[in-house]
Formats: C-alpha cells, sequence, structure tokens
C-alpha cells in the first residue's frame, strides 16, 4: 500500500522471538558466505530490519508524547520498552561479528569505517547483565514524562498546562510574570519528593550500569552511549571554562541592560523572559496562519526546503498544538521505512513557537535529505551536529522573520541572538551539574540541589528567584526534561550553536553560497564524525583556541553590547 499519511503506517509491534529468529539467520547468513558482495547483502539486510525496529519503536514513543493518558498508547511504550534491551542484545551480537570478522578491512571499505567506530563504541555499552536495568530505567523516565504531563493550572479564569502556562512568563504585566512564575514553582515544590525520587533512582540505576560494564562511573559510559568519538571530558571541561570566562561577563551586561530597558530596580527571574518594555515579539496569527507563512518562507529561502515543507504538511508529520495529556517538549523523530521525519511540538503563541518550530524542521529536513544513507548509523550525525542542522535553520530564516512578526522582526532578531548568547551559559550549567552528580552517585537528593546552586552560581550569577523558596534552594534543574531523559546531550546544544552563528555570519556575506553550504551538510547526514562535519562545512570547531571569543565577541557587536 501507498503511505499518504502517517495515520497509514502501521507497523506490527515486533515479537521478540521472530526478531531472534531474523538475527539468527542473518548470524548464519554471514558467516557461511562465500565473497564479499554475499557480506555486504548480509550487512544489508541488517540494516533493513534496524529500519523497521527503528520505525515501530519511534512511532510508539510519539504516540505515547502526543497522548500520555492513552492506555493502549502507555501499554504499546511499555511492551516496548520490555524488549529494547533484548533487540539490543542482538544488535550488540552482531556487531561484534562483523567487528571481529577476518575481512572487516573489504566491509570498512564497502560502508566506511566511521559506522566500525559508532559499533567499536557501541557494544561497550550493554551486556545481558543489565537488561533489567535498562526497563528500569525506561520505567523511571516514562515516570517523569507522564509527572510532567500531568501538570495542570488553574490560571487568571483559563485551564493551563506546562507549556502554556510558560507564555505568561513573557507577559508585559510584571504581575502576571510573577504570578505565573509562583504557580510553576508551587508545583515543582508540591512534586519536588516525587521528581527527586526519580532522578535518584536513576542516577543510582546508572551508575550500577556503567560498574557492571566495566566504567569507572557512568559520565564514561554516557560519552560511549553519545559515542563521541573525536572529543571527550577533557574538551567538554575546557570549553565549559571559556564560556565561563568569555561568556559569562557579556551574560551581566546583557541582564544589566534589560533591567534598564524594563525599567527595573531589580531582575528577577519572572522578568529574564521579557527584554523590553514593548514587549515580547509574538507572532501575528494561529496555528493555521503560521503554517502557510512557513510555507511561503521555506518557498522563497530555497525549492528544496519548500517541496520538503510541502511533504510534511501533506503527509501530516506536524503535531504542533498544545493540549491536555500531550507530553511537553519538542523534539524530531523519524521513520526510516518511509524516509518521513516527524515534528512534535508545543505552541503556546509566543515568538517560542517560531524559534522551536524552525528548529525542529531543521532536524527534519537534515533527516529527509540524509534519508537515502545505506547504513543506519549514518541518517543522523551525533548530537551535536545534528544540532547545527536545527540551529542553524533558525538563523538562516532570520530575514524572512517579518512574515511572522511584522514591524517587531528586528527587535525577534536582536531577543533571538541575545537569548543565544545567554543560553551559553545555561547549557554548560546543565552539563556542569550532570558531570558533578555521575561523579559523586551516592549524593543525596539534598546534595545534588545544592550542587545546582554551586554551578548556577559559577554560570548564571544573574539568577535571583525574588523569594520563591523551591527554585532558591537549589530545584530549577528539575524543569529540564534532558537531566532525566537525555544525559550529557545538553551541551551538544551549545556546541553546536557556536556553528551554527557562524552559519549566520557568512549569510550577511553570502546568503545563497551559505544556504546550499547548510543544505549539503545536511545531506552528508552522519556519514563522518562531528569535527569532521564542521570542517566540511567551512565551519570551526567550537574546541579551537579562539572559536568561541571570536563569534561571542562579533554577536556582541551586533547587539550593540
Amino acid at each position: 500500500m501507498t503511505l499518504q499519511t502517517l495515520s497509514d503506517l502501521k507497523p506490527e509491534l515486533p515479537q521478540v522471538d521472530a526478531v531472534a529468529k531474523r538475527y539468527a539467520d542473518l548470524q548464519s547468513s554471514f558467516a557461511n558466505a562465500n565473497d564479499d558482495a554475499q557480506r555486504a547483502a548480509v550487512v544489508d539486510q541488517w540494516n533493513q530490519l534496524r529500519k523497521e525496529l527503528d520505525t515501530c519503536s519511534n512511532l510508539i514513543e510519539l504516540r505515547f508524547h502526543q497522548d500520555t493518558a492513552n492506555k493502549q498508547y502507555k501499554e504499546d511504550r511499555d511492551y516496548m520498552d520490555s524488549i529494547l534491551p533484548k533487540l539490543k542484545e542482538y544488535a550488540v551480537d552482531m556487531m561484534r561479528s562483523l567487528l571481529n570478522s577476518d575481512h572487516r578491512g573489504k566491509l570498512e571499505s564497502e560502508f566506511g569505517k566511521l559506522a566500525f567506530d559508532h559499533w567499536e563504541a557501541e557494544i561497550t555499552t550493554y551486556d545481558p547483565v543489565i537488561e533489567q536495568d535498562l526497563v528500569q530505567q525506561s520505567k523511571l523516565e516514562s515516570r517523569y514524562i507522564e509527572l510532567q504531563a500531568s501538570a495542570e493550572f488553574e490560571f487568571r479564569g483559563e485551564k493551563h498546562n506546562m507549556s502554556t502556562l510558560n507564555k505568561f512568563a513573557e507577559s508585559k504585566d510584571r504581575e502576571v510574570r510573577r504570578q505565573a512564575d509562583e504557580m510553576r514553582w508551587d508545583w515543582y515544590q508540591a512534586n519536588g519528593e516525587e521528581l527527586d525520587d526519580i532522578y535518584d533512582q536513576l542516577v543510582k540505576l546508572r551508575h550500577g550500569m556503567a560498574q557492571k560494564l566495566g566504567f569507572e562511573n557512568f559520565v564514561q559510559l554516557g560519552y560511549k552511549l553519545l559515542h563521541r568519538i573525536d572529543y571527550g571530558q577533557d574538551e567538554v571541561a575546557k570549553y565549559r571554562q571559556a564560556v565561563q570566562e568569555h561568556v559569562v561577563p557579556l551574560g551581566e551586561k546583557l541582564r544589566e541592560r534589560q533591567r534598564e530597558s524594563l525599567g527595573l530596580e531589580k531582575l528577577h527571574y519572572w522578568d529574564l523572559s521579557l527584554f523590553d518594555s514593548l514587549g515580547n515579539p509574538a507572532p501575528q496569527g494561529d496555528h493555521d496562519w503560521m503554517l502557510v507563512q512557513a510555507q511561503a518562507m521555506f518557498d522563497e529561502m530555497s525549492s528544496e526546503i519548500g517541496d520538503f515543507f510541502k511533504l510534511m504538511q501533506k503527509a501530516e508529520l506536524l503535531d504542533l498544538k498544545s493540549r491536555s495529556s500531550k507530553a511537553g517538549g519538542g523534539f524530531c523523530t523519524a521513520f526510516p521505512t518511509v524516509g518521513w521525519p516527524f515534528i512534535y511540538a508545543n505552541f503556546n503563541g509566543s515568538k517560542g513557537d517560531v524559534e522551536v518550530f524552525t528548529h525542529e524542521v531543521g532536524h527534519a529536513l537534515q533527516c529527509y535529505l540524509s534519508n537515502d544513507k545505506r547504513v543506519v548509523d549514518y541518517l543522523w550525525p551525533t548530537y551535536e551536529a545534528c544540532e547545527i542542522h536545527s540551529m542553524g535553520l533558525e538563523f538562516l530564516t532570520w530575514p524572512h522573520m517579518e512574515m511572522f512578526f511584522g514591524d517587531d522582526a528586528e527587535r525577534f532578531r536582536q531577543v533571538h541572538l541575545t537569548e543565544s548568547l545567554l543560553f551559553l551559559p545555561y547549557g554548560v550549567a546543565i552539563d556542569h551539574f550532570q558531570h558533578l552528580v555521575y561523579e559523586s552517585p551516592t549524593a543525596s537528593p539534598a546534595d545534588r540541589h545544592e550542587m545546582w546552586q554551586e554551578v548556577e552560581q559559577r554560570y548564571l550569577p544573574w539568577r535571583d528567584y525574588g523569594g520563591a523558596v523551591y527554585p532558591s534552594k537549589g530545584g530549577a534543574w528539575q524543569d529540564k526534561r534532558h537531566v532525566y531523559l537525555s544525559p550529557f546531550y545538553y551541551i551538544d546544544y551549545t556546541l553546536a550553536l557556536c556553528c551554527a552563528m557562524q552559519f549566520w555570519l557568512h549569510a550577511e556575506e553570502d546568503r545563497s553560497e551559505t544556504i546550499d553550504r547548510y543544505l549539503k551538510l545536511c545531506r552528508r547526514g552522519g556519514e563522518a564524525s562531528f569535527l569532521d562535519l564542521v570542517e566540511s562545512a567551512k565551519l570551526i570547531s567550537p574546541f579551537a583556541d579562539g572559536c568561541l571569543t571570536d563569534v561571542v565577541q562579533k554577536a556582541a557587536k551586533a547587539l550593540g553590547v
């Protein structure tokens, strides 16, 4: 059947026995292959199997996020979570066969050495001894997602979830901002004990898995899980230090300018999302209007991007409206058997809708353009490279922001750039916090709250919670889902941002050439490592001496700071 929309995609839940047999057949075929062509054919068959399993798993995960209260969606996710460790065991065994093959050299020539580098990292992250630990980890992560999605607020005569309540952080009325902030932190305080318990179990569970696999702690395992092949903890620590030295002082100047613009004696936490007394720019229409504007924008940018977005709409590959029981956040997932990406977000009427939307379209575009890669491992690059596509598109769409904000477009660009610079210290603070947590896995929840206070003071000294008890005592990290669900991922956004801002600067000189270079990077997918992809796009690595300071100085100059 030809698929027209996502609703036509109905993969059957994988059965462990059936998958085991397919893997056994693959192993047998590889062992008995008579020549290089037959061995390559087995790898191709394995890739097809992985595409099928990924498509099913990703669709189940998406459905659960779309409605966390749906009993069937939850049962399907629980089932998938229960069998994923076993499926990973089969995949790791296959990787070992390929890595240990006498014909590895020929296979590397056929499929690329990078795939083997990824498999070398992957086989260190699994052993059957941690199978039940992985199942338990998934259950705890689901518990966090469901808890966040269950948050309901009655505010100013309307019902809100966490996503829609957040729009009041940008209200011009300071009392509205304060009340919404108070209501939000009251929810975290009321649920703080459960949030601490979930994370405490996750930390101890992950540390235990790391030790069972032969690592000192989860920091080492976390880096392996992210397939960080061409850099490690030393480079990341040096980068965090550079942010502290060169960006935090600039952040303090930006916050002081913000305080003056708002005419406030003191800038409190509930003021941080509003940048001038006119109020933040907001899109001038609703969800449907924004899609029309987006289509026109992408058509203007490139026929290739425009045609891609037409497909996304026609195939119903967008879920952008916030609603009850829908999990928060935004992400892009994919269904590799059909070559379709999917964009998930929670619009709330703020400028963030445009930012999140263009961000996730960048991910989806890359996925779509690189779906022809022969090896599953190349469909996506590693996370820090993925975020170049997303953040890069945020900046490359700048000239078209009049379509969404009208006369406020330039103010939007100024705010977006300001927030981008202010994000760098926050991103590294989240990363530093996680290093502290996983280096001290026996710490108590109270200890972790003190750890967050420590990194907050170092990277975010302008934060003043104005008497709000829970965040003042170190609980503010709990609203960052990456801390619970994606350990050590968050700094990838900041590494990518250094590269994305370079795309912006290059586009100021030659927009057409820069967009072509951006699309070329998207088409490469994950066929090269992070640093190689950066170099191929004529960008400078964020780890290179002077890269961060140079980009930040140019951005600060554009802001007149």
